[in-house]
C-alpha cells in the first residue's frame, strides 16, 4: 500500500508498482493516452508527480526505442490500472521494472478521473509521494512539510548534459543547441534535414556560441520556471540580432523574456499530445504534443514581436516571431513524440529561414 498526500491536506491511497521510498514533487498530469515512455523519459517532467489521466497504462511494457533521454527524471507516477504483463512485440522489461531501475515512486489503483479533476479545479500543487502505508502522525508531519511546496530553481542543472558533443557530425547545416532539457526527438529531427548539431550546456556564454559561427541556435525545452533562469535570459539576449535563434517550449519562453515580455504560471498546465492549436497566418489547425506549466503573457509583448500561434482550448499564446532579429519560437512540441506529426513542419520552415537569414544578418 503506497500513498499520495496532497499541498490541500488531501491523502489518497493505492498499491505500489515501482521503487521504494517517498519524494516531494509537483502534481500534474498529462492527456496523453499513448507514449508513456516518452513522457517518463522527458526532462521537462523533472521533479514532478504525474498523474496518467488514460487509465490503461503498463501494456506496452518498454522497448529500446522510444526513449526522449538517458533516464526518467520525473519523481511519482500515477495510475489507475497498471498492466503487468506487457504484450507489445518490441518490449525488453515491464514498466515496473524501468521505474524500480530509476527510482520512481509509483501508485495504482487511484481514482486518476477525480484527481485530475480536483487539479483542474484547484491548480497544481505540491505533494509527497511514497511506497509506504504510513499512519496520521507521519501524514501530518509531511503535510506541514509541503504546504509551502515551491519549485526548485536549479533543476536545469540536473537535466542538462555536462560538457557539449556534436550530434550528426556529417550533417551540413551548422546549428548550435543549447541543452535546457532536450530530448532526443529533436536531434533525429534536425538531423533528418542535413544538420550537424553542436549541443551545448544550460551555462554555455553567448561568446562561445557567436564565435563559433555557427548558422543558428536552437534552444530547448525543459523543466521549471522559466522567470528563475536569469544567466540564460542574458546570454540568449546577447546573441539577439547576430544569429538566426529559434525555441521550442522553455526555449521559446526564455526568448520572449529576453525580448522583453513576460510569463505566467497556467493554472493547471498544458500536458498532453491532443492540443489544438491555430496559426494565426493561415488559421490552419494543428493537433499538438505539449509539456508546460507556464505562459508568455500576450499583453505583454513588444510590438517588435509577432503573435503566430494561439491554443484553441484557451487562447494562450503558442507561438511568436521577431521577424527583423532572425528570432521564431513555438511553445508547443514539433518534434511529436509522444504526439501526432501535424508540426513536423515547422522544422522545415525553421531551417529554410536559418539559411535566408544568416545570408542577410552576414550582408549587415
Amino acid at each position: 500500500m503506497g500513498t499520495l498526500i496532497l499541498q490541500d491536506g488531501t491523502v489518497i491511497k493505492g498499491e505500489s508498482f515501482g521503487a521504494i521510498g517517498g519524494y516531494e514533487g509537483e502534481v500534474v498530469f498529462t492527456t496523453s493516452f499513448c507514449g508513456y515512455q516518452e513522457s517518463l523519459s522527458d526532462p521537462s517532467f523533472a521533479r514532478q508527480i504525474v498523474v496518467m489521466a488514460y487509465p490503461e497504462i503498463g501494456n506496452c511494457g518498454i522497448n529500446d526505442f522510444d526513449f526522449e533521454s538517458d533516464r526518467c527524471y520525473l519523481r511519482g507516477l500515477i495510475v489507475k490500472n497498471y498492466s503487468k504483463q506487457e504484450s507489445h512485440y518490441q518490449a525488453k522489461e515491464t514498466l515496473a521494472n524501468y521505474l524500480i531501475k530509476n527510482n520512481v515512486i509509483a501508485l495504482e489503483n487511484i481514482d486518476t478521473r477525480s484527481l485530475v479533476k480536483k487539479i483542474t479545479k484547484y491548480g497544481t500543487m505540491g505533494g509527497f509521494i511514497t511506497s509506504n502505508d504510513v499512519d496520521n502522525d507521519f501524514i501530518k508531519e509531511k503535510f506541514e512539510e509541503i504546504r509551502n511546496f515551491k519549485i526548485e530553481e536549479d533543476v536545469l542543472d540536473e537535466v542538462s548534459i555536462k560538457s557539449r558533443y556534436v550530434f550528426n557530425p556529417q550533417g551540413k547545416i551548422n546549428i548550435a543547441l543549447i541543452d535546457y532539457g532536450n530530448k532526443k526527438s529533436t536531434l533525429n529531427e534536425l538531423a533528418k534535414r542535413d544538420c550537424r548539431i553542436t549541443v551545448y550546456p544550460y551555462d554555455t556564454e553567448a561568446k562561445e556560441i557567436l564565435e563559433n559561427k555557427f548558422d543558428a541556435v536552437f534552444l530547448s525545452n525543459g523543466p521549471g520556471d522559466p522567470a528563475n533562469y536569469k544567466n540564460q535570459i542574458l546570454q540568449i539576449r546577447q546573441m539577439m540580432g547576430k544569429i538566426p535563434m529559434f525555441g521550442i517550449c522553455l526555449g521559446y519562453q526564455l526568448l520572449a523574456l529576453a525580448a522583453g515580455a513576460n510569463t505566467y504560471k497556467l493554472k493547471y498546465g498544458h500536458r498532453g499530445a491532443n492540443h489544438p492549436v491555430i496559426n494565426l497566418e493561415n488559421n490552419k489547425v494543428m493537433i499538438t504534443s505539449q509539456n508546460h506549466g507556464y505562459s508568455v503573457d500576450m499583453v505583454t509583448l513588444p510590438k517588435i514581436m509577432r503573435p503566430t500561434y494561439k491554443n484553441l482550448n484557451d487562447n494562450t499564446l503558442e507561438g511568436f516571431e521577431i521577424t527583423s532579429l532572425g528570432i521564431y519560437a513555438v511553445q508547443f512540441h514539433p518534434e511529436a513524440n509522444p504526439g501526432p506529426e501535424d508540426a513536423n513542419i515547422i522544422f522545415d520552415e525553421w531551417i529554410n529561414l536559418a539559411q535566408k537569414d544568416m545570408n542577410r544578418i552576414n550582408e549587415v
